[in-house]
């Protein structure tokens, strides 16, 4: 099934290559992203601010990707960008025949300050946020979940691969200049769950063009030790391995310092560690995915192969440029 649809956050990570993967699959396609582009499927638009009517017409479906995803910000900009944006998103739906909803949230809505294991999407979420990200995506949730169309909310878990402006480039770019410790946790090794960019799209299409409905975790359900995952990136680009220890409770208490500091001082400027940051390397996280499997079937790239494609890509299509 295809059809007309239309997906907010194309200029990014994930929205670029839904984009690309509905253009070429038969969907008559319109990209909606801040970035300037010139292609005559795609709008320039701040989602702060309402969908111009010119995107105005029949749609069968609306995959609603943007959000602000930088691990720092003001919870003004995060509610603007992740709550608004996303009112602004059902208004365009409302006013157009209330297609099937799609809309992108994060794993981040589960998480607690301790290990987390076999999540699922019955398990209670936090009456405390991790952060403004995590907060606003579950307030963007509860707008959806009361849209009167059909709709899915998916929630995925750290997106990698090639295209990446998030996950990996930062934390590469970092262990280049050698300012990456290891941080180590009291009680052994952090586990968590990834989702390659295919698998997240794979599932994004078949919500799609089967109009599924519901609450859905996706990861790659290869669930892996995060620092062993890195080393191997960093092996693979020729990164030496960081070699400074520093205790995960250590790095939470300067994180938090430093969030202070620039809240205070520097408020434009994110901190070189946040505590978000130490978060994903002090808790393990791993989620049940059996709902998802039932539904959108068995990943079809493998963590190893997901690995190998990024790999490649941060060797050839960012050659010469640090992530």
């Amino acid at each position: 099934m295809s059809g007309r649809v239309l997906i907010t956050g194309s200029s990014g990570f994930v929205g670029t290559s839904l984009w690309q993967r509905f253009r070429t699959s038969g969907w008559s396609t319109i990209g909606l992203g801040r970035r300037l582009l010139n292609d005559p499927d795609y709008v320039a638009h701040d989602l702060r601010q309402p969908i111009p009517v010119r995107c105005d017409g029949p749609i069968d479906v609306v995959i609603h990707a943007a959000a602000r995803s930088n691990p720092w910000g003001t919870r003004k900009q995060f509610h603007q960008d992740n709550v608004v944006g996303t009112e602004h998103v059902i208004e365009y739906c409302r006013r157009n025949g209330s297609p099937h909803l799609i809309y992108i949230s994060s794993s981040s809505v589960y998480y607690k300050p301790e290990h987390q294991f076999g999540i699922t999407e019955q398990t209670p979420l936090p009456s405390r946020h991790v952060n403004e990200y995590a907060a606003t995506k579950r307030q963007a949730e509860e707008l959806v979940r009361a849209y009167p169309g059909s709709w899915a909310i998916l929630r995925p878990r750290a997106v990698f691969g090639p295209g990446d402006t998030v996950l990996l480039p930062r934390i590469i770019h970092a262990a280049r200049q050698g300012r990456l410790p290891v941080l180590y946790s009291p009680d052994g090794p952090v586990v968590g769950d990834l989702i390659y960019i295919d698998n997240l799209v794979d599932a994004i299409q078949t919500a799609a063009e089967k109009r599924v409905t519901g609450i859905f975790n996706l990861t790659n359900n290869e669930p892996v030790p995060i620092l062993e995952f890195l080393f191997s990136v960093f092996d693979q680009l020729g990164i030496p391995r960081p070699k400074r220890r520093v205790s995960a409770t250590t790095a939470m208490a300067m994180a938090g310092m430093l969030e202070v500091f620039h809240r205070l001082f520097l408020p434009w400027s994110e901190p070189a560690i946040t505590r978000f940051g130490v978060h994903v390397f002090r808790y393990s996280k791993t989620f049940d995915v059996t709902r998802a499997l039932q539904t959108f079937g068995p990943p079809s790239v493998s963590l190893e192969e997901g690995l190998k494609r990024t790999v490649e890509w941060f060797r050839t299509a960012a050659a010469g440029t640090s992530p």
